[in-house]
């Protein structure tokens, strides 16, 4: 299942964060659906910017998160049926250097957005995006499902694992009326995709040393992480709500978006793969510098999303990674990042439609079958 053209078109959505990676893709293609989109996040980090090259979907109606002030007007003025919230602190170590910036961001500014939809009549479906990494990693070989415990060391999958506590709290508390509003989370395993520009991410890494002709440094080639294209858990974002709003509290729960079992990669055959891709000039060797300690071993098990909500990755993680490297050198070569943006989309729209009507693949009978292979 993918998002449904006749269902978001009119629909109005309040999308925080629209100005950052994840929600600038989110914005377009929710305007290419046919929605009434009104953004809310901080303005874009110096550098380059996605969501400017996109049209900036979503409007500009920029603000803090942690304003309750600035929250309601944004409520006000979108009169949401749906709220999808991504903005948040997103970065594991940036975390290290302002704690106390990611918990207010990530956990009080939650707080300020769900309040603000319980106050708000126009409301049916709330979404909150929180991570992989909000579960109590003990590097266990296996899965993490929706029902094992939150936690996080670091201070950024910390705040994740307390927001979903928010999240769980404000359900229990303020959205358990059976006419609704509903509200449910969502958590994503490790996204990539072009026009991600975030400091200290691997594939931005990659494109930023690939381009100025540098060896990328990696930090810990084998961390192995649960990989996908950006494209997929938005799309999982997308059918919770349209779940939500549409089967109600059947749909208000947590759930994971992750790719299938062996599309969970180490770091160093990512990176080896990106750098076959890239082609001429492009290589990696490690970083021998200390570092905050990472996790080595998280994947998620997204089965629930599959059997109760139809929703299946459409990718597999080699053509994840084509797809990505292919934005990257476009656009340096000088294609507007909206034309190669708006064409990735419509592509994994068209696997979706070429699937409906066929037995599912598994992601990797479906690489071999070309679908969605790009060459570089």
């Amino acid at each position: 299942m993918t998002p449904s053209p006749g269902f978001w078109a009119g629909k109005r959505v309040l999308l925080t964060g629209h100005t950052g990676f994840k929600g600038a893709w989110c914005a377009l293609w929710l305007q290419r659906l046919g929605a009434v989109v009104h953004g809310l996040a901080l303005p874009p980090e110096d550098g380059a910017v996605l969501w400017d090259g996109l049209g900036r979907p979503g409007g500009e109606h920029l603000g803090d998160i942690r304003d309750p002030a600035v929250v309601a007007e944004a409520f006000r003025v979108a009169s949401p049926e749906i709220v999808l919230h991504l903005a948040a602190q997103a970065l594991v170590h940036p975390s290290y250097d302002d704690p106390a910036t990611t918990f207010e961001t990530n956990v009080m500014g939650l707080v300020r957005v769900l309040d603000a939809a319980r106050r708000t009549p126009s409301v049916r479906a709330v979404v909150n995006v929180t991570s992989d990494k909000c579960y109590e990693n003990r590097e266990q070989l296996w899965a993490y499902r929706e029902t094992e415990a939150m936690g996080g060391s670091d201070p950024y999958s910390a705040s994740k694992g307390c927001a979903e506590l928010v999240t769980a709290s404000y359900r229990r508390s303020f959205f358990k009326d059976p006419d609704g509003p509903f509200l449910a989370s969502g958590r994503a395993g490790n996204v990539i995709g072009g026009g991600d520009w975030s400091g200290d991410r691997l594939l931005p890494d990659c494109a930023r040393a690939f381009q100025a002709g540098e060896a990328v440094m990696i930090r810990n080639p084998l961390a192995t992480r649960p990989w996908q294209h950006v494209l997929e858990p938005i799309s999982g974002y997308l059918v919770l709500a349209e779940a939500l709003y549409r089967r109600g509290a059947d749909a208000a729960e947590g759930w994971n978006f992750g790719p299938s079992d062996e599309d969970a990669w180490t770091v160093g055959r990512v990176v080896s793969r990106v750098t076959d891709l890239w082609g001429e000039g492009a290589a990696w060797r490690q970083d021998d510098a200390a570092w905050a300690k990472e996790a080595m071993l998280l994947r998620v098990d997204a089965t629930k999303a599959r059997v109760r909500l139809g929703w299946r990755p459409r990718l597999a993680v080699d053509d994840a990674l084509a797809w990505t490297v292919e934005w990257y050198k476009v656009v340096r070569d000088g294609r507007p990042a909206l034309a190669i943006t708006t064409e990735q989309i419509a592509r994994y729209e068209a696997l979706a439609q070429d699937a409906a009507g066929a037995a599912p693949l598994p992601p990797t009978a479906a690489a071999r079958a070309g679908a969605g292979r790009t060459s570089s």
